[in-house]
């Protein structure tokens, strides 16, 4: 177990990185008025120069991507019941989600940024969850009908 967290948590390092980088494309497309914003004027302050901020940046898009690879294995735990893992992984992310937000300055730095931001992490973890078990009742109900 401890071999699969681990080869998986590498395995999400790039991934988390590159999901990052796709979202300051995206945001930059949107709000930047055609030019790059890799990331928050906040974080460039905070860090003394622009660089530093995008290594902060990368370093914490690196982590959480490697979090939420690594905890995946709580969904193979046959002898849990399907609360449980989803309490267990929505725990875990959240724990690592928030400080991340929070230093790579994601959220407003207030009670009401916290709360909008963990709000939308929430609900995007429902669309997630809920996707993912339409897919996987699907999955089960063709095996089945084949055992049928």
């Amino acid at each position: 177990m401890k071999k699969k967290v681990f080869f998986r948590s590498l395995l999400g390092v790039p991934l988390g990185i590159s999901i990052s980088y796709i979202i300051t494309i995206v945001g930059s497309f949107v709000w930047a008025q055609g030019y790059y914003v890799p990331c928050s004027s906040y974080l460039v302050e905070l860090m003394g120069n622009e660089i530093n901020a995008v290594i902060l940046q990368t370093l914490l898009s690196g982590l959480l991507g490697a979090v939420f690879a690594g905890s995946s294995v709580i969904w193979e735990m046959d002898n849990w019941s399907i609360s449980k893992q989803t309490g267990i992984y929505f725990l875990i992310t959240s724990i690592v989600m928030m400080p991340v937000a929070y230093i790579a300055n994601w959220m407003e730095h207030s009670l009401l940024g916290f709360v909008s931001y963990f709000s939308v992490f929430v609900m995007i973890f429902i669309v997630f969850w809920g996707v993912q078990y339409l897919i996987w009742k699907s999955r089960v109900a063709k095996i089945n009908s084949k055992l049928k």
